[in-house]
């Protein structure tokens, strides 16, 4: 019996390094996620009052530094985004913190409990919340009030010069920002065609599909007469969506631009956007704000609308274990440090005071 008993003992041994080993890398792999995922910063919630509304709000200020911060105010490009967009914000606000400045977000209305609905609202109404969110900003002692900018994505490129026409600030960083909503939407709608391969019959239909629907929105039609016209293929139209963009369609920043004008502006512009057509977007900010003026175009090839590496965010798997174990290496090479380097040189060549 003896003899039997040694493989056994032997086996069980094997099994039990097997499982520590197992437990060993598991433990590895949180702590190094859980290193990963936090950052040099201090966060704190904060409540603003903006009339009759409240944003509910995260203020992510540096480390260790002196005080009064610099100030980034972030607007939201399109959707129902927390204040940390999915914590997706965090690696930016860690840049700006080893630039000594300070990050402000908040949730729109209507996302995480926050009251209201954002699909209620109106550029103007999206540059009036921001505007409030800076005059309580200026009112704390912890926050250097000349030098205080704006962050703005996407969407944000309609709010962000309406923001400055409100108030004072002192730069403003525009990442991917369209120009005209129609002309965005078609430019979207175009590509999106293009890299599904899409045939002439379907491009024609979709082509005639968006025309029905910007007629509709000319003559200010009604939801259910969008309904009845498209019968019943909405593509996951709400009323409140077509609420959004009967409000809001008729968007161009073009005008607007102007009050930029001898406010730094850093416009970052990817090399993989299908959502703007960057090329207008950098031609209309260049004659607007003119030859010899405060902008500064940083251009990333390999970035997608959202600056995320175009093949990183290609593939689900890679997308996924990048934001786990890597959240920093989501963005294009760059783009990060770019915007950390922004700031300090504003405080250098004293435009951030």
């Amino acid at each position: 019996m003896r003899p039997k008993t040694q493989p056994r003992r032997r086996g069980l041994r094997i099994t039990a390094w097997s499982l520590v080993t197992v437990l060993v890398l598991a433990a590895g792999l949180a702590g190094v996620v859980l290193w990963q995922n936090s950052y040099d910063l201090d966060e704190q919630r904060v409540t603003i009052r903006h009339g009759s509304h409240t944003l509910n709000a995260v203020l992510a200020t540096p480390k260790d530094l002196r005080k009064p911060y610099g100030l980034v105010v972030y607007v939201h490009g399109d959707g129902p985004i927390d204040a940390s967009h999915g914590d997706g914000y965090k690696p930016m606000w860690e840049a700006n913190a080893k630039a000594g400045y300070a990050s402000l977000s908040w949730d729109k209305p209507g996302v995480a409990g926050a009251p209201g609905n954002w699909l209620d609202q109106s550029m103007d109404d999206r540059a009036d919340e921001a505007a409030a969110a800076i005059a309580w900003a200026r009112a704390r002692p912890d926050i250097d009030s000349d030098r205080i900018g704006l962050w703005g994505a996407s969407q944000a490129g309609w709010v962000l010069p309406k923001i400055a026409a409100k108030t004072p600030v002192s730069f403003v960083i525009a990442v991917s920002p369209a120009i005209n909503w129609l002309r965005q939407g078609r430019h979207h709608l175009l590509a999106e065609l293009r890299a599904d391969g899409a045939s002439a019959a379907r491009t024609k239909a979709a082509i005639a599909k968006s025309d029905t629907t910007r007629r509709l929105l000319a003559r200010h039609a009604a939801f259910e007469e969008y309904v009845k016209a498209t019968h019943g293929d909405t593509d996951g139209m709400t009323a409140d969506r077509w609420g959004f963009i009967s409000k809001n369609h008729t968007a161009d920043a073009t005008q607007d631009l102007r009050a930029l004008r001898g406010i730094p502006v850093l416009l970052t512009l990817a090399g993989h956007d299908i959502n703007v057509d960057t090329a207008d977007t950098e031609r209309v900010y260049r004659k607007v704000l003119a030859p010899g003026s405060a902008l500064t175009v940083k251009h990333y090839p390999d970035g997608s609308h959202s600056m995320v590496d175009q093949s990183v965010e290609q593939s689900d798997v890679r997308i996924t274990l990048t934001a786990i174990f890597s959240p920093r290496s989501l963005f294009v090479n760059g783009f990060l440090e770019d915007q950390r380097q922004y700031l300090k040189d504003l405080d250098r060549d004293g435009n951030g005071s």
